[in-house]
């Protein structure tokens, strides 16, 4: 075999070596509920970002609207067939989705949920996630510091995402009312409370004209509503139209969860008085890093002591603090928004 026999027969070596490492690249999927949402946007930028930097294929795919959830079936489906190591999920109906789920753990996949837990929260390997219920007692401290003895006749509007109940949906319902001192019945559910300051519970999915449907549905039923609830920032700047449609934009108090950029915005221009904010680009990074690890060795992500979940962090955004509840100004929530 002459010498350029030799070296072209190397350098096809290298290249199949190389053809086949780039065959053998590990992938991960990203399913999100909606791929508009500025929240799922972020998410989905921390995932590209980390997957980029540890060597990971990354396929994203998202529900047409929030609710979706057949759409998030077939990506399931679509990323046990591609043999990806890992998925990375918010599901849009925590419960119906759990069989989904199973059958990608069986195929060998792991499977995280991040800011949604499944129902049961075990039905994953791990989920990655702000404290939704601590989210929801935060603001629910803050408004009843805020309101002082007028708390005791307080008239509560609460705008809560879904029918479902899907799990974020309750625990920070629950949260909010645990946090302003109303009993609860079963904490695993809204609805079912009897403190009379309660004017009633309406869903919003999670959008601005749900919310100020729901808002007016409300005030329908209560002119004399003095404090909102919101599952999430657009549902607050939904319900503030509709307080305003009626002259009631500045004497009813409103709170939120989420730390996106406008509603730290609405929160610095007095249309929220607090927001608890989450942080969605860790979450979806770490998830990354869980799934890299688990490509290269199997190890599973561990649960933040003490929870079952791993704990991404809330801090309570608002430019009037109260004494007993940590928070942060709309100036350094600002620097870490997101949308």
């Amino acid at each position: 075999m002459t010498k350029t026999t030799l070296l072209r027969a190397a350098l096809a070596g290298t290249a199949l070596t190389l053809i086949a490492g780039m065959a053998q690249a590990d992938s991960a999927c990203l399913i999100t509920k909606t791929d508009t949402n500025p929240f799922f946007v972020k998410m989905k930028e921390g995932a590209e970002v980390k997957a980029a930097e540890l060597g990971l294929e990354l396929k994203s795919y998202a529900g047409r609207i929030d609710g979706d959830h057949e759409s998030q079936v077939s990506a399931i489906e679509a990323c046990i067939a591609d043999g990806a190591k890992g998925i990375l999920i918010t599901a849009s109906d925590t419960k119906a989705i759990v069989d989904s789920v199973q059958a990608a753990r069986d195929a060998g996949l792991l499977v995280i949920a991040l800011d949604t837990p499944l129902d049961p929260i075990d039905a994953a390997d791990a989920t990655f996630a702000t404290d939704n219920f601590k989210a929801g007692e935060l603001i629910g401290q803050w408004a009843k510091a805020t309101m002082g003895d007028k708390a005791a006749e307080a008239k509560i509007a609460l705008l809560d995402l879904a029918i479902s109940q899907p799990s974020v949906d309750v625990l920070r319902d629950q949260g909010f009312l645990q946090g302003f001192g109303v009993e609860l019945g079963d904490p695993q559910k809204w609805g079912d409370e009897t403190d009379p300051r309660i004017v009633g519970h309406e869903v919003t999915s999670g959008n601005e004209e749900g919310g100020l449907k729901a808002m007016e549905t409300l005030l329908a039923q209560d002119p004399d509503i003095n404090l909102v609830y919101t599952i999430n920032e657009p549902a607050a700047a939904g319900a503030y139209e509709a307080l305003k449609a009626v002259g009631r934009e500045k004497d009813v108090l409103i709170v939120s969860v989420d730390g996106g950029c406008p509603g730290v915005q609405n929160v610095k221009d007095g249309v929220i008085g607090a927001t608890s904010q989450q942080y969605p680009l860790d979450m979806a990074s770490k998830g990354i890093e869980a799934i890299a690890a688990f490509a290269k060795d199997g190890t599973k992500p561990a649960a933040t002591e003490g929870k079952d979940f791993t704990d991404t962090g809330v801090q309570l955004v608002t430019d009037k603090p109260v004494e007993g509840v940590e928070s942060i100004d709309s100036a350094k929530g600002a620097e870490l928004c997101w949308g």
